[in-house]
């Protein structure tokens, strides 16, 4: 099973809901969302998830952004109704990330009717390990999240209920520095996740672990395209501009990133639909927009995965 962890930004939420909608994505696939604020985009996206009969997990306590602060705010309307709604409904898995307040907000989300064998947790720090070997002491949680390290290992020892996560994401700090390694190793786990010890194995697809709150104008476009090599190990290619001295010309600088990206798809056999999309850019000459950019790179990774999963990846293999 896989589990792709994304913040609610509106390019991550539209990526899983278009996947979604197109019935893309792998019944082995459930998607987590770490809200960043509650928005129309992650209701409509928690809604086309119920209304497909697929689970979709949401965080009740996200670490980043104003969620929660935003959520108090709002008075009765809309948004707090419909998201109130959405959240009810049993195939949004309740989610939470095990921290220092845990004790008090998990007794208040079991108040509200949430049964602990129903509830996704991650564990990502070793100091909180006690907290959830208290807290589920006698009845295990639906999903558990760790690293996939031997401190967490030793302790996490369920086996049926245990999701490694990882960031496989090698992030740079600029995307111009991509240039020097345009091809490097991206993620194995889905060919040894259960010999390692896992139900499934989670990741944060070409995003990466790290959140910041708002964006910048890059001075390179860079699109990181996730693929499957010869061996079915995942690997992840970066295709950037090279006139990359100020922040201007976005659109031309994508477009050099994209020539050198349709340049290597003429020698592969991958079609995804993100890929398709990309496909048409090039061919139409349009600038979609860097949100747009990561959300069709997101898209084909999360659907790459679920055709590997439902055993069709022979047809993303690489062209020898």
């Amino acid at each position: 099973m896989y589990f792709p962890y994304l913040r609610g930004r509106q390019f991550e939420l539209l990526a899983l809901r278009e996947l979604a909608e197109h019935n893309l994505l792998s019944k082995k696939v459930t998607p987590i969302i770490e809200p960043i604020k509650p928005s129309s985009t992650l209701i409509k996206t928690m809604g086309l998830f119920i209304e497909k009969n697929r689970y979709f997990a949401v965080i009740h306590n996200p670490q980043v952004g104003s969620f929660n602060k935003e959520l108090a705010s709002l008075e009765a309307n809309n948004i707090n109704e419909n998201l109130m709604k959405a959240l009810q409904d049993k195939r949004i898995i309740k989610s939470h990330i095990i921290n220092e307040n845990s004790h008090a907000e998990l007794d208040k989300l079991l108040s509200e009717g949430n049964k602990r064998d129903e509830l996704l947790l991650i564990n990502n720090a070793s100091d909180y390990i006690d907290t959830y070997l208290t807290k589920f002491s006698d009845k295990k949680a639906k999903y558990i999240l760790i690293p996939d390290k031997s401190t967490f290992k030793r302790r996490i020892k369920a086996k049926e209920n245990r999701i490694s996560l990882d960031d496989k994401f090698k992030k740079k700090a600029r995307n111009a520095d991509y240039l020097e390694v345009e091809d490097e190793p991206f993620s194995e786990d889905h060919l040894y996740y259960e010999e390692d010890g896992y139900l499934g194995f989670s990741d944060y697809s070409i995003v990466g672990a790290d959140f910041f709150e708002s964006g910048f104008a890059p001075y390179a476009v860079a699109i990181h395209i996730v693929y499957l090599d010869s061996e079915q190990k995942l690997r992840i290619k970066h295709f950037v501009s090279d006139t990359n001295e100020d922040f201007n010309d976005p659109a031309g600088k994508f477009y050099e990133a994209l020539k050198k990206l349709m340049a290597w798809k003429s020698k592969t056999a991958i079609d995804t639909r993100g890929m398709r999309e990309f496909t048409k850019h090039y061919e139409r000459g349009t600038y979609p927009g860097l949100g747009t950019v990561k959300k069709l790179s997101i898209m084909h990774h999360v659907e790459l995965v679920s055709k590997y999963l439902d055993g069709e990846s022979n047809k993303y293999d690489m062209l020898q």
